[in-house]
């Protein structure tokens, strides 16, 4: 099978495309046939050493993957081979067969197509735990999204909707913005355009989000988090602007607001009963058409870095797919 390979930390081009031997599966392991893969930011970091964990060199990067079942190990029961799957690995995704625990997967719904599948859980798991199990966001409620346009923030406005509140989104140039509008926001700001607070304080009244969605970081955490509104909630959800921003806490106790951490990873491994009841619940709304991923583009296995390069440079609206 044909693989994308990380052999030393490096940037996107320092990954190398090879032939390995088919994969086998171990006691309670399965291994999938790779139908699609989604490309997310982490998958930038972790090929850098720059995330929360290192995988063991060399390794295959690519953790959201849905496919057909090609073999089970033993003990593995509720899956058999011609199965469509959806599962989320630590690494292994992008190539054409992946090796994951039977844990690690959960069966494609009726209808679903490849492509959907493997964008469903990372960006929307990541947004649906921070928006409804960390900021408790409720109907009525306002919600600010920074780099609303990218696979989390797109995915946290559908979700804003889906609970009832008003969303604010807040990209850096129009054409995002005209996406982030297409998936149910209400007001949009371009903060490479204009001063950000004055933006924020005019779409609120002066009364500020309740809820502010951070997977950016940098320069604009500052501004937005002093523009909260009382009892707001800041997720700091991660750090795709590669600053990680040093906020004065004295604007925590002005404002009675929260500094909410948001690492969905870990949720998942420590929680997973609740995380499986959010799936469940995403999995409802897509069927209701609530939620939509957006796919803005799709690589072949051996263009991954292509697609890395342009998730590193902030290019990417939704989600890209790579089609081993």
């Amino acid at each position: 099978m044909k693989a994308i390979v990380c052999k030393e930390w490096g940037l996107p081009d320092s990954l190398v495309l090879e032939d390995l031997p088919d994969l086998q599966p171990g006691p309670g392991q399965v291994v999938l046939q790779v139908k699609a893969a989604a490309v997310n930011f982490p998958d930038v970091l972790i090929i850098q050493g720059k995330y929360q964990y290192k995988p063991a060199l060399p390794f295959t990067p690519g953790n959201e993957v849905s496919g057909v079942v090609l073999s089970v190990g033993e003990g593995v029961q509720g899956y058999k081979p011609g199965d469509k799957v959806i599962a989320f690995s630590a690494h292994g995704g992008f190539a054409e067969q992946l090796l994951a625990p039977a844990a690690a997967l959960m069966p494609m719904p009726p209808g679903m197509d490849f492509d959907t599948a493997a964008a469903i859980t990372l960006t929307y798991g990541t947004s649906h735990h921070a928006v409804v199990d960390r900021a408790q966001l409720k109907a009525g409620e306002t919600m600010l999204v920074l780099g609303a346009a990218g696979g989390v923030g797109l995915a946290a406005i559908e979700i804003g909707k889906a609970l009832g509140a008003r969303v604010i989104a807040a990209a850096s140039s129009e054409e995002k913005l005209a996406v982030c509008k297409q998936h149910g926001a209400d007001v949009l700001i371009n903060y490479s355009s204009g001063d950000l607070r004055e933006a924020i304080k005019a779409a609120t009244d002066g009364k500020g989000p309740d809820v502010i969605y951070d997977p950016v970081g940098g320069e604009y955490a500052e501004p937005a988090f002093r523009s909260i509104g009382w009892r707001g909630r800041y997720l700091v959800v991660g750090f795709a602007n590669g600053e990680i921003p040093k906020l004065p806490l004295n604007l925590t106790l002005l404002k009675g607001a929260s500094l909410v951490g948001v690492f969905w990873g870990e949720f998942v491994k420590r929680e997973p009963k609740a995380n499986l009841a959010g799936m469940m619940q995403l999995l409802g709304w897509l069927g209701e058409g609530k939620i939509r991923p957006h796919i803005s583009a799709r690589y072949a296995l051996a263009d991954t870095p292509q697609a890395l390069n342009a998730m590193a440079a902030r290019k990417v609206t939704g989600k890209v797919i790579i089609k081993p």
